[in-house]
């Protein structure tokens, strides 16, 4: 008799019409086939999905050349389908489930004509930890599922958790004609089913991961007591050798994946990398908050990766062993068959084809990687990863830190004054775009927990989640605010950055460990500058200091900002927060 798994894709096989079905098992083997399948067999626009780098410099490495219409998010085409509109909020797009269906079923009428349907049986998370999640994707590229064995745990066991269940997260995926009109990403947080057509990049088409990882599973954190965060886990080594856990929210362009990967400037500090982009937290047994990273991999951007900014990730792509490493949207150095992209060491390659294939002229003023060019690769291959990564309990976190590029208004650091206010810190956070983003730097925009593209739900019933969260916990970890970003009068970065930002980590688990004290001021809890070590930085103590400054007019503006952007969220948004709004005005004497 069949299963409900069988059941479904059988289903959906009747819709979308392959010519045959091919149940992937995650082997090393398979990869390897499957790779030589899209060297040889699949294309995209004529050519083949695959092409094989230099495995000398960089083992067992391949090379995608995605569509042209395709790389990126289409984030105006992604939307969640609650029933209610309200219960999506004003954060996400909606459509009614019966209507995006109906449109879906349409689209995928036929869609997989001529080609392959591979399903994957993946878990998000190890599959022994408690907090696991089975999943099955399908999709009709062999791109997608080298990418998910990568990104994912996938294997035959994710079928055996599932077994006779209905209980098991759905992703439907095709690339469909690749038609930019008739390109979707529809998520259906109550039948735990995403649905993707027409796209073939990784945030529309690896459906673990912003899609499942953030927003469905941020709702399924709701109904269930959990927290999905678009958060970096990393272990941080003292000298004694004990690990202080932290999460970390960052947006993009604000070093997410650097800070996995810290190399320290202190003596005796190591960090140890658990994940760079997505966090399920737990409260534990315990009391206290709990995380594990639910991927396997990295689908990091190339564009600035160089010995330089991260050489623990260059180290992850010269690694590949047991897993393949893609590249997409590079460009080539044809003369050595490597990928390169700007930003990367030494000087550009003579002899290029940008990410379209076409040889490259520097002349043209045009870059020759596409910017948001990607690497896929194991976190196995993490020279730094944490021997904790696949502990099924997770890490026990210990500080939580929200941060965002402000080049002035947010100090250092600042540690909240409890865990309400740290929700506070977190819901309003903010950052400044930078020129490469929308052709025009320094635009504030609110970006919640980092989570405004990914929260599934309603923002303001996802603070108030938080807030409940909270009371659950005996021991919270403390909530900081991070910001390595702030500037001079004459526009230059007043701290070092990158592996010196270890030395704001050590005041932070001093504050963890109640080994130093701290300044309260209106904003929060400072630093005394004798408490940082500063030792071997060459940085004048006034500089120190206006990294710390509070100034009331700036204040002022993000007061009002803040105020604003929470009444987009109505009478929803949680009285806590509102409270803390005014508590700030009041102890900054603002408005009277």
């Amino acid at each position: 008799m069949a299963t409900s798994l069988e059941k479904w894709v059988d289903e959906v096989a009747k819709l979308t019409k392959p010519v045959k079905i091919y149940w992937c098992d995650g082997s090393e083997e398979e990869a390897h086939r499957l790779i030589e399948v899209g060297m040889k067999e699949e294309k995209i626009a004529g050519e083949p999905i695959f092409h094989e780098l230099n495995h000398k410099t960089f083992p067992n490495s391949y090379y995608h050349r995605s569509h042209s219409t395709d790389v990126a998010r289409t984030e105006h085409l992604t939307f969640v389908c609650h029933p209610d509109k309200e219960m999506a909020g004003t954060n996400n797009n909606w459509m009614d489930p019966n209507e995006a269906k109906s449109k879906m079923t349409k689209l995928s009428d036929g869609c997989m004509k001529g080609r392959t349907m591979y399903v994957l049986p993946y878990t998000m998370g190890n599959p022994m930890s408690p907090y696991s999640k089975a999943c099955i994707q399908l999709t009709d590229v062999s791109y997608v599922a080298v990418s998910m064995r990568i990104m994912t745990r996938m294997s035959k066991d994710a079928i055996a958790k599932i077994g006779s269940s209905e209980d098991f997260v759905k992703g439907i995926h095709s690339v469909g004609d690749f038609d930019p009109e008739k390109r979707f990403v529809m998520h259906f947080p109550d039948e735990h089913l995403v649905w993707s057509i027409g796209s073939g990049y990784g945030g529309n088409a690896l459906l673990g991961k912003k899609c499942f990882g953030l927003r469905i599973a941020s709702w399924l954190g709701k109904q269930e007591g959990w927290l999905a965060e678009h958060m970096v886990i990393v272990g941080i080594e003292d000298p004694s050798g004990k690990i202080t856990y932290i999460a970390a929210a960052l947006p993009s362009a604000c070093g997410k994946t650097n800070l996995a990967m810290l190399e320290s400037a202190l003596p005796g500090y190591r960090v140890w990398t658990l994940g760079d982009d997505i966090a399920w937290m737990n409260v534990g047994d315990d009391g206290r908050l709990w995380a594990i990273n639910p991927e396997a991999g990295f689908f990091g951007v190339a564009p600035g990766t160089s010995m330089k900014t991260n050489p623990n990730m260059i180290r992850t792509l010269k690694a590949g062993k047991f897993y393949p490493t893609l590249f997409t949207n590079t460009a080539l150095n044809t003369d050595t068959n490597e990928p390169w992209w700007e930003g990367l060491d030494g000087m550009a390659p003579k002899n290029m084809t940008d990410w379209q294939g076409k040889r490259y002229n520097p002349a043209s003023g045009q870059k020759a990687a596409h910017a948001n060019s990607r690497f896929t690769a194991s976190i196995s291959q993490c020279p730094t990863l944490s021997k904790e990564f696949d502990n099924p309990k997770g890490v026990p976190i210990s500080a939580v830190l929200f941060g965002g590029r402000r080049a002035h208004l947010i100090p250092l650091v600042a540690e909240s004054r409890d865990w309400a206010h740290g929700v506070f810190i977190g819901a309003r956070m903010a950052s400044e775009t930078t020129a490469a983003a929308i052709q025009k730097e320094g635009v504030l925009r609110r970006d919640p927990m980092a989570m405004l593209p990914f929260c599934g739900y309603n923002m303001a019933d996802y603070f108030a989640h938080w807030l409940s969260i909270g009371k659950k916990l005996k021991h919270p970890p403390k909530i900081f605010s991070i910001n390595w970003f702030r500037t001079d009068d004459d526009g230059k970065f007043m701290w070092p950055g990158f592996g010196d930002n270890i030395r704001v980590f050590k005041w932070i688990i001093d504050r963890v460990n109640d080994k130093v004290g701290a300044r309260e001021t209106s904003i929060g809890k400072l630093p005394r500058i004798e408490d940082l070590d500063l030792d071997g930085l060459t940085i004048e103590k006034d500089i120190i200091e206006k990294l710390f400054e509070i100034n009331p007019a700036e204040w002022e503006q993000e007061v009002a900002d803040s105020e604003q952007f929470f009444a987009k969220f109505g009478a929803r948004m949680p009285k806590e927060l509102t409270d803390q709004l005014s508590g700030l005005k009041s102890r900054l004497k603002i408005g009277g």
